[in-house]
């Protein structure tokens, strides 16, 4: 038996489970499903399968559904089990609850009405592909499932093309070869990026290569399972001064100097008010 019944205090407890291998559960995660009042999950029959599996008996208990298209109803229910001082487990299908996942308006709200809220900490697919994919991971920005349409998701990839770190992605695989055509098309054909798929699962792959490289591998091809996609972030050439300097002595022959200057700290992704100001020196010469 590799679970303890336990005495926990009244509260929330957000539960991590496997993304694939389910032997990725921790003792705690175990101990916390085998304990609980009150069992809710995102989808309740892979809770029921996964707890089978280690083992831990319902004795009872009834795994109540609480997912994204549950109502208020379903989420009072669970805080009404917390004003009577139960604890209450939530498990999302499969990560950490709240990463892409349901469960972000119950923590809130529980915490609001001053209910104690924790979690028992386990996989998690976006930092695992992290580890995996050779990529920076001294700062990395998590920006979920990007838009289905290719318009909507080319706008929000262009907001995200100065981050300085790592972006991360979910992706479904019918979307991935074009997600990936309009990462390379507004990001550049260079940028290194990285597919993970099928994490801790038997068919477990990691890709590597440009942008470029990684949407011609994949045009016309169809892949299966769970996918986190990962780019590195921009890199800045380096810009002498005398580049700039050229750069708005050609601008100001057919500008004016506020609009000189605001063309060359476009060009070069540079503060404009430096750049003015040499525009302003240039022009008085």
């Amino acid at each position: 038996m590799n679970f303890q019944n336990v005495r926990l205090g009244a509260g929330l407890y957000f539960v991590a489970t496997p993304i694939g291998a389910a032997r990725d559960i921790t003792l705690r995660a175990l101990d916390v499903l085998a304990s609980a009042d009150v069992i809710a999950a995102e989808d309740t029959r892979s809770l029921r399968r996964l707890m089978e599996i280690h083992g831990v008996p319902l004795e009872g208990r009834r795994i109540q559904a609480y997912h994204d298209h549950s109502g208020a109803g379903a989420r009072g229910k669970i805080l009404d089990a917390l004003q009577q001082g139960k604890s209450v487990a939530y498990a999302s299908e499969a990560g950490m609850p709240l990463i892409a996942d349901p469960g972000y308006d119950l923590g809130r709200q529980a915490a609001e009405e001053g209910h104690m809220v924790t979690c028992a900490p386990g996989p998690s697919a976006a930092l695992m592909a992290l580890t995996l994919a050779g990529l920076p991971t001294d700062a990395f920005f998590f920006a979920g499932f990007l838009p289905n349409a290719s318009g909507a998701r080319r706008t929000r990839i262009e907001a995200l093309r100065d981050v300085p770190g790592t972006l991360v992605f979910y992706e479904s695989p019918k979307r991935v070869a074009a997600c990936l055509s309009d990462l390379s098309q507004v990001l550049g054909d260079d940028r290194q990026a990285a597919m993970c798929r099928e994490l801790t699962k038997k068919f477990e792959e990691v890709r590597r290569g440009t942008l470029a490289d990684l949407a011609a591998d994949l045009r016309g091809q169809t892949v299966k399972g769970e996918i986190v996609l990962l780019v590195d972030r921009g890199h800045s050439e380096t810009v002498n001064e005398s580049d700039i300097e050229e750069a708005l002595t050609h601008a100001l022959e057919t500008h004016s100097v506020r609009d000189a200057a605001d063309l060359v700290s476009q060009m070069y992704k540079l503060p404009r008010r430096p750049i003015y100001q040499l525009a302003l020196k240039l022009g008085k010469g």
